[in-house]
């Protein structure tokens, strides 16, 4: 369980970065980025497999083609697409902050599968959580309402975050049990068969999207437009390295190793990560109440874990 709490550590501090890069990139749309990001990931995902993945292919049934592409719509494109914009729209600590939801939802969700502790056992380190986010709340609307943001933008950010929560619950739940019911393929190998799946779809998606407004896509890649695509390529090389191909494996690990009302929990960690990575992309030390916030959520989480610790331990010694 504790190597399963590290890969959601690091798979966390992988995935914070994608709240940065629509900073870097903010003269794409969100339908650019997740495209440009999700080719990426299917090109590393392709070339890291090599010679394995003909083979891998032909051991797929319908029900794993399926899965893929459910997982790679809601936990991939439409899900980078939606927090793209919300943090466009929005901007980052208020989208960070939606988002931190997720070990809520998550554990909400999972909290009857198999191996989940109990929620009377969760209900402290869930509230220290729910106190987090709430920390984080009043910051974003005490400082955060002179940013220039219009409301309409702001609540048009909320619903996109929102929608984005909904749709990384849904996927975050469902894999996990998806790879605990097919333990045929390794965490390395789902990892693959789903960047290579994202890929594709995001290419076909690309190539729609040029089809139809081919002359603004064309024009707006213009030298005069002021969109640097060295950049744009650079980024998204980047986070899907980085948050796609090392992330998702390190995720798809955790998942296997623990139950979904402690993964819920682990997902805190990107929240965090994106704090920190917003707050060195500023050059700025954190607020009173972001750094409450901080030791808030992190309290929660390792509070859960050592529930989640004694009740492996009360089972390892029933059994004996």
């Amino acid at each position: 369980m504790w190597n399963g709490v590290l890969c959601g550590l690091l798979a966390g501090a992988m995935w914070g970065m994608v709240f940065i890069a629509p900073e870097f990139l903010r003269a794409f749309t969100p339908l650019e980025m997740a495209c440009g990001r999700y080719i990426c990931y299917g090109l590393i995902a392709a070339a890291a497999m090599s010679t394995r993945l003909p083979p891998l292919l032909r051991r797929l049934d319908r029900g794993d083609i399926v899965a893929m592409i459910k997982h790679a719509l809601a936990g991939n494109i439409v899900y980078y697409m939606l927090l793209a914009l919300g943090v466009k729209l929005a901007g980052v600590a208020a989208t960070s902050l939606i988002i931190g939801v997720l070990p809520i939802s998550v554990t909400l969700v999972g909290h009857k599968d198999q191996g989940a502790v109990p929620l009377r056992q969760l209900i402290w380190p869930l509230l220290l959580v729910a106190a987090g986010i709430a920390c984080i709340n009043l910051d974003v609307f005490t400082h955060d309402a002179g940013n220039g943001l219009p409301l309409a933008s702001k609540l048009a950010g909320v619903l996109c975050a929102t929608c984005a929560l909904a749709c990384w619950t849904w996927y975050s739940v469902d894999n996990a049990r998806y790879l605990k019911r097919n333990p045929h393929f390794s965490s390395g190998e789902w990892s693959a068969l789903y960047g290579v799946s994202s890929g594709l779809i995001a290419l076909a998606i690309a190539l729609v999207a040029l089809a139809l407004f081919h002359d603004q896509v064309t024009g707006a890649a213009g030298a005069a437009s002021g969109r640097d695509w060295g950049l744009f390529w650079l980024v998204n090389a980047v986070i899907a390295l980085g948050a796609s191909a090392i992330g998702n494996h390190l995720w798809n690990v955790a998942s296997r190793k623990v139950p979904l009302t402690l993964s819920g929990q682990l997902i805190l960690f990107e929240t965090l990560f994106a704090l920190l990575y917003g707050f060195i992309y500023k050059q700025q030390w954190p607020r009173g109440l972001e750094m409450a916030a901080m030791v808030l959520l992190v309290a929660g989480v390792m509070w859960s874990v050592r529930v989640h610790a004694l009740e492996d331990t009360s089972e390892a010694h029933a059994g004996d």
